[in-house]
């Protein structure tokens, strides 16, 4: 593969300039302008040299055939990241926060062949008997608790305060939390995701679903760990805990993203704010938008050639990572004459293949409820910045903002809020915003045993 010196100079700001490295991808300059730096990759071919964190490099497909080409040819691209080469030579730093991204867990996420069968199978099966009545009435009753935390104030930080938080509590409920058990998989999955104190939040985590699974074994329910229990599969306690770690992190954070992608589009695009008409179709016209331009998970699905591959003139090494950029395929340019008239499912946001996301239906039900609600509830909202003043977190895998400022006319309170958190602290953990002091107590008396206090009041 050729070396980022061969060619133009990178975007301004790229810390690979002039360096002969891997372009880095999680700096503040690449979540700044993403689609320069896919730019400048394309001149690398389908796949281009990058740095998932300090001293981790992989080969980023940024060509629509050729991630297609990759996701659907599993006996090619494996997904067991005990292939990886770099970490089995000891050459990743164990505590890099992309680790436990890409570590190999006994997952539908992580296996091959027959084994990802048996797993994909108690997933997609256990999924299928969530009820989206159930569902429906979960997210009106967990956003309506959400917007009784600021409705009074007028102002509102729809990231921290609603779309981080409200898929959260959701799936804490599908998946059968009780209170202390859920928040601290709020606390422990939030802070995994932005690479927060990793070692500590997987701790956390894990010992979390050790109890949920124990508790589940005990005391099954209707919920999706009992069904993943019992399914006949016959999943392990370790496989369980490795499945559940996907499942709510998976499931949380790309429903977050759209959430909030999709709102700040809502409020700012011409083509969607200030237009009541049809809302219902602009929002999803809105979620549709983002899949296709600014996807939740921007590079992921981690593969790992078998044996050394040319991939349309991109030369990768067995045994070295590659990473799809569902971003950069969906803005391909070979897809512009033709890509307004494609299929809305033709983007890759929820990816293709044997690994596509088992959850996706459940993440859009979600993310259209949610914006539908709070719009009916607040439907002066609108942002409090100029959205060109608004900043993206860092990090190689995700597309959300950091926050997402807006302001309405102050609504008198109808229920009262939970006691646990004072007017304007409710933030989730492991935000960036959110002060490490806070994401400490967020592990007891944190934002689930609030929902539930609430509602049982």
């Amino acid at each position: 593969m050729q070396s980022p010196s061969d060619f133009p100079s990178p975007p301004p700001g790229c810390p690979a300039h002039n360096s002969g490295q891997g372009i880095p991808l999680y700096t503040q300059e690449f979540a700044r302008d993403p689609d320069a730096f896919y730019t400048y990759m394309r001149h690398f071919g389908p796949a281009a040299p990058v740095e998932l964190a300090p001293g981790v490099n992989a080969s980023l497909v940024t060509d629509y055939a050729a991630a297609l080409h990759v996701l659907q040819n599993p006996d090619t691209f494996v997904r067991d990241s005990r292939r990886w080469r770099a970490l089995n030579e000891g050459r990743i730093p164990q505590d890099s926060p992309i680790v436990p991204m890409m570590a190999y867990r006994p997952n539908c996420l992580f296996s091959d062949g027959a084994e990802h069968m048996r797993v994909r199978q108690a997933v997609t099966e256990s999924l299928g008997r969530v009820d989206t009545h159930r569902v429906s009435r979960h997210v009106d009753r967990v956003a309506r608790y959400l917007i009784s935390q600021f409705t009074s104030r007028g102002r509102v930080d729809l990231v921290t305060d609603y779309a981080q938080l409200l898929p959260l509590l959701v799936f804490n409920d599908l998946f059968g939390c009780p209170a202390e058990i859920g928040d601290r998989l709020v606390f422990g999955i939030a802070s995994l995701m932005d690479g927060v104190d990793v070692e500590k939040a997987n701790e956390v985590t894990t010992e979390a679903l050790l109890e949920l699974v124990a508790l589940k074994r005990a005391q099954p329910g209707d919920d999706i760990t009992s069904w993943l229990m019992q399914h006949p599969a016959r999943l392990t306690d370790e496989e369980m805990i490795h499945q559940l770690i996907t499942l709510v992190g998976a499931g949380n954070e790309p429903t977050q993203n759209v959430i909030g992608n999709a709102l700040l589009l809502l409020l700012s695009d011409s083509k969607y704010a200030g237009d009541q008409n049809g809302a219902g179709l602009l929002v999803e016209d809105a979620i549709n938008d983002v899949l296709w331009n600014s996807p939740p998970i921007a590079n992921y699905a981690v593969h790992y050639p078998v044996y050394d591959v040319d991939l349309s003139g991109s030369k990768l090494d067995a045994g070295d990572p590659v990473v799809i950029s569902f971003a950069a395929a969906n803005t391909d340019p070979s897809l512009s004459t033709s890509r307004q008239t494609l299929s809305k499912r033709a983007h890759l946001a929820w990816g293709a293949g044997p690994h596509a996301c088992p959850a996706k239906d459940l993440g859009m039900l979600i993310s259209v409820l949610a914006i539908e609600k709070l719009l009916n509830s607040l439907p002066d909202v609108e942002l409090s910045v100029p959205a060109d003043n608004l900043t993206w977190r860092p990090g190689p895998i995700h597309r959300a903002l950091n926050t997402l400022p807006a302001r309405f006319t102050p609504v008198r309170k109808q229920e009262a809020p939970s006691p646990s958190r004072a007017p304007g602290t409710l933030r989730a953990p492991g935000a960036a915003a959110q002060p490490a002091e806070h994401r400490g107590r967020a592990q007891k008396g944190g934002f689930w045993s609030g929902f539930l206090t609430w509602w049982k009041a």
